[in-house]
């Protein structure tokens, strides 16, 4: 009998003694195993603690020692080992002090973050919106591409007189492509979807490559002061009429194709996407390259042969042609294509003769050497 009351969890609280002491048994969180009774239990006598209870006359008992300080659990278990008990459990997230709170909310984080992989998991895989973009469409505000037309034109008079920040440069550079490649489809179909917003977002990354090569060498994106003879341009005649050119493409490229949404998607159009991503990497490497070998990124230093240009000679100019070969391509102008590669080929090879010229007055017979090792100017094994 007295080891199953020194041995259960149900324990009386402090009793009041003499001497205004007292003596509790502590809430155990283990079972305990009885080391105080030995094998000889039998011929022992009771324990003192008990010998109050045995004579009713006498509410004295002797007491056990208290201890002064933090109370200190008996290093007793019914196994050698702790027992992994649902108390035990239930300190160990005490002592993390984990609020319920806190784990309603990790839940509710969690979940949020699964409903969020699946579906991204499933838009990521679906080859539909990889290849085509149509969940995406867009009545085209006339009054939105009018007024941007009229910022780039302000923005380019600032640019002009030199006095333009890199906010009003962005809106030259997005208010020509808009018109190129959104303002055109919107006419033809009266919204927008699928391949004009995705050339739209890839001509901008497409022609700040330049930029962004300067912004990292310069810390900004102004062109430094250098030798006018390396701003080798054709005559102005030639220049407009290639705009205007390159606009016209456009344009024709959008009443040629079919409507927007008889453009075929799926995996149909793997290699428009295949395209794209050869374009950027071709326009990137070759800008990389030209800019080690340059000084203020316009002025070159030695003749480059590393990169895309071991096979052609300007990559730059080709990658620029096969961009927009690729948007005629996606909208099916095979027309507007022959058109705008014949422009592009017509200017292209003015300028590139007049680098030439300039490149061999300044490096002679490397340059030559150079010339007669790559004798393609814009197309591999072709031109």
């Amino acid at each position: 009998m007295e080891a199953v009351l020194l041995c259960s969890k149900v324990v009386p609280r402090a009793t009041l003694l003499d001497g205004n002491r007292k003596f509790s048994f502590r809430h155990l969180n283990e079972h305990l195993k009885c080391h105080s009774l030995r094998a000889d239990s039998r011929k022992t006598p009771l324990l003192r603690s008990f010998e109050a209870i045995k004579s009713p006359s006498s509410l004295r008992c002797a007491p056990f020692p208290v201890r002064k300080g933090p109370l200190v659990p008996p290093s007793c278990s019914i196994s050698s080992s702790p027992a992994l008990s649902f108390d035990s459990l239930v300190n160990r997230v005490r002592q993390l002090k984990v609020k319920p709170s806190d784990v309603v909310k990790v839940t509710l984080l969690l979940s949020i973050l699964t409903v969020a992989a699946k579906k991204v998991a499933n838009l990521v895989f679906d080859p539909f919106f990889w290849m085509y973009f149509s969940w995406t469409w867009l009545f085209w505000p006339w009054f939105f591409a009018v007024g941007l037309a009229g910022y780039g034109v302000y923005c380019f008079r600032k640019h002009w007189l030199g006095e333009a920040n890199a906010f009003e440069q962005l809106g030259i550079v997005t208010s020509v492509f808009t018109w190129l490649t959104l303002v055109p489809p919107a006419y033809f179909n009266g919204y927008l979807e699928g391949w004009p917003l995705v050339f739209f977002l890839a001509y901008h990354y497409f022609f700040f490559f330049n930029v962004s090569v300067r912004k990292r060498l310069y810390g900004d994106y102004y062109a430094r002061k250098h030798d006018p003879k390396w701003d080798v341009n054709t005559p102005l005649w030639s220049r407009v009429l290639f705009g205007v050119g390159i606009v016209a493409g456009h344009w024709l490229a959008a009443f040629e194709g079919p409507e927007l949404h008889r453009l075929p998607g799926g995996w149909a159009n793997v290699g428009i996407w295949g395209l794209i991503v050869t374009t950027m990497l071709m326009h990137y490497d070759s800008t990389l390259y030209l800019a080690r070998y340059s000084e203020k990124v316009v002025v070159p230093t030695a003749v480059v042969r590393f990169g895309p240009y071991r096979w052609i000679r300007h990559p730059i100019y080709a990658s620029t042609m096969l961009l927009i070969a690729t948007y005629c391509t996606a909208l099916r102008a095979p027309l507007s294509l022959l058109f705008l590669v014949a422009v592009c080929l017509v200017y292209y090879s003015k300028k590139a003769k007049l680098e030439e010229e300039l490149m061999v007055e300044s490096f002679g017979q490397s340059y030559s050497d150079y010339a007669d090792k790559v004798r393609h100017k814009f197309i591999p094994f072709v031109y």
